[in-house]
């Protein structure tokens, strides 16, 4: 059985940020063609209400993934807490990551340094959205070495 993290992103005043949506949609794909079993939708709660976690349960449930194959980690504010806290809610030591592809490296880094076998999958690229693609690789590359060189997460 292979489960999915989901990762969160932000909720904004007016509903799910794209980013989360997009990372949701594809989830869902990939639970809707056999890719994965189950679901766990991280992220606690930002500036606005809902918590991440229940924003992609929500995006899920729209995609027709059944509620029984969703699981909730629903503190985190962090990456290394989406997947530290996540932990108890596998059923194994197999991870699928759901992120965007800049932010994959980091997270599966952090996936197996707390010892899971970890792969990622990301949605397309948003074509109309390269300047958010560019700010999001410019944060990843500092982060990445931080993780990288053992700077406490």
């Amino acid at each position: 059985m292979t489960e999915a993290l989901i990762l969160g992103a932000g909720v904004w005043s007016d509903g799910p940020s794209p980013t989360l949506v997009r990372r949701s949609r594809h989830a869902a794909a990939l639970f809707h063609t056999g890719h994965v079993t189950a679901l766990i939708a991280c992220g606690g709660l930002g500036r606005h209400p809902p918590t991440e976690a229940e924003a992609i349960r929500s995006l899920l449930l729209a995609e027709g993934v059944p509620d029984a194959a969703i699981k909730l980690e629903e503190r985190s504010t962090t990456t290394g807490e989406n997947i530290r806290f996540a932990l108890p809610l596998l059923a194994g030591r197999e991870v699928l990551i759901v992120t965007d592809w800049y932010h994959a490296p980091r997270a599966r880094l952090i996936a197996r340094r707390v010892g899971l076998h970890a792969t990622s999958s990301a949605p397309p690229r948003p074509g109309a959205r390269p300047l958010v693609q560019a700010k999001g690789l410019l944060r990843e590359i500092p982060a990445y070495l931080a993780y990288l060189f053992h700077i406490k997460s």
